[in-house]
C-alpha cells in the first residue's frame, strides 16, 4: 500500500473541507456579536453568542474525541458537518424570527460542528511520520484561508440578499454555513477513505520508533507529561488570547461609526493571518522545533494585543488583528504538532478531544469576560488583559526549551 499517496489524498480532502466549512463559520462569527446586541438591546451581551458557540465546541470536542477511536475519523467528521447544517438553519431562522434563545441553540450546534472540523488537523497528523507532521497539520489549517478570505467578504452580499427578501441583513451570513457544510459533508464522506485512524495504526506498527510508548496510558498519566502540558497550555492560551479581541472588535468598531464593510475588512485580515501562513509555520515547526515556534507565536500575540489596545482607526486595527491571527497560527500549529508527538495511536483521539475541550472552555470563558470587561473598562483594558494572558505560554515554552537544553 502506498501510504504516502494515501496521506496526500487524505490531507487534500481535509484541506478542501476546511475551506468549505470555515467560510460559513467565519461569516457567521463576523456578525454574531451584532446579532446579540440587536436582539437583546444590551451591549454586555455581545460576548454571549461566542461563548455559547465555543461551549458547543467544547462539548463536541469531548464527544468526537471519545467517538473517533470507536467509529473512525470519517464518520465523526461527517456527523459533525450534518449537525452544523442543522445549527446554521436554526440560527438563520432565529434571526428572522428575532428569537435570541433559538439563535443561541443554533450556535451551540454550529460550535459542535466546528469542533469536529478542528479535530481534522490531528487526522492529518496521524497519517504522517513525526518529521512531516508540522507541515501536514499546517496544510489542513491552510484550508481555512478560503474561509478567512471569503467568509467575511460574503457578509455584505448575503446580507443584501436577505434584506432584498424582506429579512434582517444579519440573517444572510448564516446561509454561507448552511451551504458550505453540506458540501464539506459530501466531500468527506466520499474522499476520506481509508479511514485515517486505520492508516495511523498501521504506520505505528511499521515505524514503532515514531511513537512515545508501546502501551496505552490513561488520560491522567498522559496529561502529566511535560511535553503534553506545554502543548495543551500553548494551544489553550493562544486560543483564549486570540478570541478576546476578535469577539468584541465588531462592537468596538460599530461604536466608532465604522461601516459593516470596514468590519469585514478587519476580520478578513485577522483570519488571513490565522490561516494563510500555515505552510510557513508548519515548515518552521518541523525544522526549528516545536518550542521555538510556540515562543515566536506567543511574542506575536503579546505585540498584537498591545497594538490593538489604543486603536480606534481602521488601519491600526487591521494590522493588530492580522498579527493576532498570525501569532495564534504559530502557537496553534506548533502546539498541535507537539501534542501529536507525545501520543501512541490508541491515546490520540481521547487526548486530542480532551485538549480541544479545555481549549474551548477557556475560550468560552474569555468571550464572556470580554463583553463584561469591554462594557466596564473599554477596548484598551481588554487588550492589555489579553497581552498578560499571552505571557503564560511564552514563559512555559521558554522553561521547557531550557530544560530540554540542559538534558542534552
Amino acid at each position: 500500500m502506498d501510504y504516502r499517496r494515501i496521506a496526500r489524498k487524505i490531507t487534500l480532502v481535509l484541506f478542501l473541507s476546511q475551506g468549505l466549512s470555515s467560510a460559513g463559520f467565519i461569516a457567521a462569527f463576523t456578525v454574531n456579536a451584532l446579532v446579540a446586541v440587536e436582539l437583546t438591546g444590551w451591549t454586555a451581551m455581545a460576548g454571549v453568542p461566542g461563548a455559547l458557540y465555543v461551549f458547543g465546541q467544547a462539548c463536541g470536542a469531548l464527544v468526537w474525541g471519545f467517538s473517533m477511536e470507536r467509529i473512525g475519523r470519517r464518520r465523526c467528521l461527517v456527523f459533525g458537518q450534518i449537525i452544523g447544517v442543522v445549527g446554521s438553519a436554526i440560527a438563520m431562522a432565529a434571526v428572522v424570527a428575532r428569537s435570541f434563545f433559538f439563535f443561541l441553540g443554533g450556535l451551540i450546534l454550529v460550535g459542535m460542528a466546528r469542533s469536529a472540523v478542528d479535530l481534522g488537523r490531528f487526522a492529518a497528523a496521524e497519517v504522517h511520520l513525526p518529521e512531516e507532521r508540522g507541515r501536514a497539520i499546517s496544510k489542513v489549517v491552510l484550508g481555512s484561508t478560503v474561509g478567512a478570505v471569503c467568509g467575511p467578504l460574503l457578509v455584505g452580499p448575503t446580507g443584501r440578499l436577505a434584506a432584498a427578501a424582506g429579512f434582517s441583513e444579519l440573517a444572510g451570513p448564516y446561509g454561507v454555513g448552511l451551504i458550505g457544510l453540506i458540501l464539506a459533508a459530501i466531500l468527506i464522506s466520499a474522499g476520506l477513505r481509508p479511514d485515517p485512524r486505520d492508516i495511523g495504526r498501521e504506520l505505528a506498527r511499521l515505524h514503532p520508533e515514531s511513537i512515545p510508548s508501546q502501551t496505552t496510558r490513561s488520560l491522567a498519566e498522559i496529561v502529566r507529561q511535560p511535553g503534553v502540558v506545554v502543548a495543551m497550555v500553548s494551544m489553550v492560551f493562544a486560543q483564549m488570547v486570540m478570541m478576546v479581541p476578535m469577539s468584541i472588535t465588531s462592537v468596538h468598531m460599530k461604536a466608532h461609526q465604522h461601516p459593516l464593510s470596514a468590519l469585514s475588512l478587519v476580520i478578513a485580515a485577522h483570519t488571513l493571518g490565522m490561516f494563510a501562513f500555515s505552510m510557513v509555520s508548519g515548515r518552521m515547526t518541523d525544522r526549528w522545533g516545536r518550542g521555538p515556534v510556540i515562543i515566536l507565536g506567543s511574542m506575536m500575540l503579546i505585540l498584537s494585543c498591545l497594538m490593538a489596545a489604543p486603536s480606534i482607526s481602521l488601519w491600526p486595527l487591521v494590522a493588530a488583528l492580522f498579527l493576532l491571527g498570525l501569532g495564534w497560527n504559530f502557537a496553534y500549529v506548533a502546539g498541535s504538532t507537539l501534542l501529536a508527538d507525545q501520543l501512541s495511536p490508541k491515546e490520540r483521539a481521547k487526548t486530542q478531544g480532551f485538549n480541544d475541550l479545555l481549549l474551548n472552555l477557556a475560550s468560552a470563558a474569555s468571550q464572556i469576560g470580554s463583553g463584561v470587561i469591554y462594557a466596564s473598562g473599554g477596548f484598551g483594558v481588554m487588550g492589555l488583559a489579553a497581552a498578560a494572558a499571552a505571557a503564560v505560554p511564552l514563559t512555559l515554552a521558554i522553561w521547557w526549551q531550557a530544560t530540554a537544553a540542559q538534558k542534552r
